[in-house]
């Protein structure tokens, strides 16, 4: 049986790659205070209590973006959900409901 793959999905800046390195319990993905840091996918096999998975870590998705590299991260992380067996969408409460 092979392993499923979670993938983290969300807006940038809610905390995705701080959530993929606590998962797999080291620091993989650059974490910082601004957005757009992550672009492309990072992929970590973990067990987390007693069970085995791959995790992917994506950048921010922005729907309405005009901008090249902003649509490019976006396709990166519709590439993870299209592989993923669950997703883990990631909100920031603090910010509330957006448009996008």
């Amino acid at each position: 049986m092979s392993k499923p793959t979670v993938a983290i999905v969300g807006r940038p800046n809610v905390g995705k790659s701080t959530f993929f390195n606590y998962i797999i319990g080291e620091r993989l993905s650059i974490v910082e205070d601004k957005p757009g840091v992550t672009r492309d996918r990072v992929y970590a096999e973990c067990n987390w209590r007693g069970r085995d998975f791959t995790v992917i870590d994506t950048g921010g998705i922005e729907t309405e973006s005009q901008d090249l590299i902003t649509q490019e991260i976006a396709n990166q992380a519709n590439i993870a959900i299209n592989l993923a067996d669950v997703i883990v969408f990631l909100t920031d409460i603090k910010q509330g409901i957006t448009r996008s």
